[in-house]
């Protein structure tokens, strides 16, 4: 069903680095959403009125309450894949981030009216009745709302939507509710025990913690985070293959929405390459970074020693003292100025972001001591900084 429906509602589905074609999926999201809770609404509505079932009643209520998160959505959606424009260079994509927090509060919410209703029935215990027919209705309830949960889940993750992935874990955390009130029902039925609250309350707390986790995985690109290792294996790579590149550091990506990134590198080229040549390189790995990866990319230049043997057995040395010091540590931008009393040592050292002030000096003065005693000529002129790549890949 969900295939079916893709390749019928969204044009290029295939494409989805694509902005209208994210705005698309967004759209049939949320279509898709508003449709089967308002159909759940009315349906159980009309049977908790014939019945007089107030806990049907209330779950329609609910179901209500998810259609207007789907139309928060869609709202969302809609207004991130608006163009850039004077005031907002780089595109509205992150109104999305915005639309997927509205989302997890409104998730926390409920979970917080669980948890007050619960106690309530905790303390002073209603009087259950078994009825086959909300009972049925219930279930119905579940098989939808875990199919729409598949879905949004399913679609969230192909294009990378944190508002597809709320509203899946808030269709997930209805299966969870709904289910556990068939349970306490049919637990009541057969055994006579009523256990509605304490259900209840592990329930609302289940709801309240995935609102949680929905809403911190929302604002960490919001507040913004390292560089994915696998977005960081893909743009390195993908620069490093261009003949005329011997390597590159100091990765930045800045995310301003979905499919919206801009970065910013360094590249490494040979310092006996004429300028011109390196910086053609340069434009031309910026240009198909657009195309190729829809990054807009800005590279830095740094030229680098490949032939004089001198400076390249002398940064040897230094990786081979660094990695027996300490192998979490890197270097780069590794330049030589030889003299016969005295040689300079210049370079960046790259440290774990968890280094604090303190052992990032014990750690630089420990180098420079193991430098001197290779050779008293040397001075260093080091450079510490960490990095903005993420754990998995330092």
């Amino acid at each position: 069903m969900t295939e079916f429906l893709v390749k019928h509602f969204v044009k290029d589905y295939e494409d989805v680095e694509k902005v209208s074609v994210r705005t698309a999926y967004g759209v049939l999201s949320s279509v898709v959403g508003i449709f089967c809770n308002i159909f759940l609404f009315v349906t159980k509505g009309i049977i908790g009125i014939f019945l007089h079932s107030i806990s049907v009643t209330a779950d329609a209520f609910n179901n209500l309450s998810d259609a207007g998160s789907s139309v928060i959505g869609l709202a969302g959606v809609k207004m991130a894949g608006k163009p850039a424009d004077r005031d907002h260079p780089f595109g509205h994509g992150r109104i999305e981030y915005i639309a997927a927090l509205v989302v997890a509060f409104l998730v926390i919410e409920v979970g917080f009216s669980f948890f007050r209703d619960a106690l309530g029935k905790i303390r002073e215990p209603e009087a259950l009745k078994f009825q086959a027919a909300p009972v049925l209705i219930l279930i119905l309830s579940v098989c939808v709302k875990l199919w729409m949960g598949m879905f949004n889940r399913r679609l969230g993750r192909r294009i990378d939507s944190k508002v597809m992935l709320a509203t899946a874990a808030d269709a997930m955390g209805d299966v969870v509710t709904t289910s556990a009130t068939i349970v306490s029902l049919i637990f009541f039925q057969v055994t006579g025990i009523n256990i509605d609250g304490f259900v209840g309350l592990g329930v609302a707390l289940v709801v309240i913690w995935a609102g949680i986790g929905i809403a911190r995985d929302t604002l960490e690109p919001l507040i913004g985070k390292p560089v994915e290792p696998e977005e960081y294996e893909r743009i390195t790579k993908f620069v490093e293959q261009y003949d005329g590149i011997e390597g590159s550091h100091d990765l930045i990506v800045h995310n301003y929405g979905p499919g919206r990134n801009m970065a910013s590198i360094h590249a490494e080229v040979p310092n006996d390459v004429d300028i011109e040549a390196s910086h053609e390189i340069i434009d031309r790995i910026e240009r198909d970074a657009g195309k190729k990866l829809g990054i807009f990319l800005v590279i830095h230049m740094d030229p680098v020693e490949m032939k004089d043997e001198h400076v390249l057995s002398v940064k040897k040395q230094v990786l081979k003292i660094l990695d027996a010091l300490d192998p979490a540590v890197s270097i780069h931008d590794f330049r030589m100025v030889d003299g016969e009393e005295q040689i300079n040592l210049i370079f960046d050292m790259v440290v774990p972001y968890e280094y604090d002030h303190k052992k990032q000096n014990d750690l630089r003065t420990s180098l420079m001591k193991l430098l001197k005693i290779a050779d008293e000529r040397y001075e260093c002129v080091i450079t510490v900084e960490r990095s903005y790549i993420g754990d998995a890949a330092e």
